[in-house]
């Protein structure tokens, strides 16, 4: 299932940091966040590789051909891979690098825990986005699945029982639970609006979390200058269009009163809340894709 490149590795008690691409990821939250990560990493070292043709559909996940002047010069395929580095601080960390396995997720599971075990891993972190009725101009809250309660309410938790589709990340969490070894998901919600385009400050809270529950610490200022610009684009969106100034208002003052109502960062999930008379998330996304080509980006 991988293959250890490195013969038995030394690590500090690394951090394990992952934002599997394919799975929901409103706005690119997760993975602008893991690549902020890697480049603060700086140079890292590839410890593990996995067996991408057993774990994905080559045909979901068309490898690259390249040609040059009519020759098949190369065939770029989808990896995935775990690589090492250390933070600013001099933490050891490792990233999980690929998408989402299309097969043999718990074989998948067995291995990556593992690896966990065998490279002395303290906790894992998965990190994403979703879309929600959310305003851009409160900062996005994050929402946590965890291996404990514990964990999981230091971020935030969805107090209600919720049947939602897995992702990878949960059959992780399911196994480092049975080794003892935090397991966190970090969830940052972004506008339903704007989960089509690059979200940058969804990000920003995602690397906050991170520095909360993992003690690992990005530089975000790239990511911040891109979520101000973003930010100003939306509300000029908003400013000339009756109907974007009525959705921020009404999202705001349920954001508002969520806030004032909730526990610790926990909000409730139930669907009585006051959407149904609003835009849909496509007509919303068509709506801000037709203004920034009107910015001509």
């Amino acid at each position: 299932m991988y293959q250890l490149l490195i013969d038995e590795p030394a690590f500090d008690a690394p951090a394990l940091v992952m934002a599997p691409e394919g799975w929901i990821d409103a706005g690119l939250g997760g993975g602008a966040a893991v690549a902020a990560l890697q480049e603060s990493l700086g140079d890292t070292t590839v410890v593990a590789t996995f067996d991408s043709d057993a774990l994905l559909d080559h045909r979901a996940r068309r490898p690259l051909a390249r040609i040059v002047d009519g020759v098949y010069d190369d065939v770029l395929w989808p990896e995935i891979e775990l690589r090492a580095g250390k933070d600013p601080a001099g933490q050891d960390v490792l990233v999980l690098n690929g998408p989402e396995p299309d097969h043999s997720w718990r074989a998948y599971a067995d291995a990556v825990s593992e690896l966990a075990q065998r490279l002395g891993v303290r906790i894992l972190v998965g990190m994403g986005a979703f879309p929600a009725p959310v305003p851009h101009t409160r900062t996005p809250r994050l929402v946590a699945t965890a291996t404990t309660a514990e964990l999981a309410n230091r971020i935030g938790v969805v107090r209600r029982q919720l049947d939602v589709p897995a992702g990878i990340v949960v059959a992780l969490q399911r196994r480092f639970a049975e080794l003892e070894i935090p397991a966190i998901a970090l969830w940052a919600r972004v506008p339903h609006y704007a989960a089509t385009m690059p979200y940058p400050e969804a990000s920003c809270v995602l690397l906050d979390g991170l520095a909360k529950v993992a003690g690992v610490v990005v530089d975000k200022s790239n990511l911040e200058e891109a979520a101000a610009l973003a930010r100003e684009r939306l509300d000029e969106l908003a400013a000339n269009n009756p109907q974007s100034q009525a959705l921020v208002r009404q999202l705001e003052e349920q954001v508002d009163n969520e806030a004032e109502d909730g526990d610790g960062g926990a909000f409730d999930a139930s669907g009585d809340q006051p959407w149904s008379n609003l835009p849909s998330a496509d007509e919303l996304a068509a709506e801000v894709e037709r203004f920034l080509r009107d910015q001509g980006e």
